[in-house]
């Protein structure tokens, strides 16, 4: 019989990019979804930032956020369709060490109980960047709350088993005194 072993919660600094052409701070609900949700699980929020959809400045964001001593985790809402300027999966996705494949086929899998075929056209995408994880996921409220409670929480969570993201990110810098 297997032992399931207990660990105390971990909190992670989390950032959330919220990818818009047309998303302000009073009207981020995807963004303000995911902080909502990560600070409600114990989690911090280490940065919150909106930019266009344009893979460059995604990348700087992301690759910013990849360097830091402090950030765990990005949560990146917005730029994953296949509509004009979409281009998400294309920012993050030369910046990833290791892509995480089974996020979006499970993504996708949950997200079609919701949408149906529609889902097809989600082209979620996750991956580890020096000891960072970053997940993407849809711009919408609904699509976010898929991500979060289907797959993202679990994984960001040190007692889920029997494995989870939170042993392969990277330590935060020790603050000095």
């Amino acid at each position: 019989m297997a032992h399931k072993q207990t660990t105390d919660f971990v909190p992670l600094n989390i950032a959330v990019l919220t990818v818009s052409d047309t998303r302000t701070e009073a009207d981020d609900t995807s963004g303000q979804l995911l902080v909502d949700k990560l600070t409600g699980a114990g989690h911090l929020l280490a940065d919150k930032v909106i930019v266009k959809d344009d893979r460059y400045q995604i990348r700087e964001v992301v690759s910013r956020w990849i360097a830091s001593n402090n950030i765990q985790v990005a949560l990146i809402t917005g730029g994953t369709g296949f509509a004009g300027r979409d281009g998400t999966p294309e920012a993050v996705l030369p910046l990833f060490d290791k892509i995480v494949d089974g996020y979006g086929e499970l993504f996708r899998q949950i997200s079609y109980e919701q949408i149906k075929t529609s889902t097809i056209q989600s082209r979620a995408v996750a991956g580890l960047a020096n000891g960072t994880v970053i997940f993407t996921m849809p711009g919408s409220p609904n699509g976010c709350k898929t991500a979060w409670e289907g797959v993202i929480a679990d994984q960001l969570d040190s007692r889920h088993r029997p494995c989870n993201f939170v042993e392969q990110l990277k330590k935060p810098a020790e603050v000095e005194a």
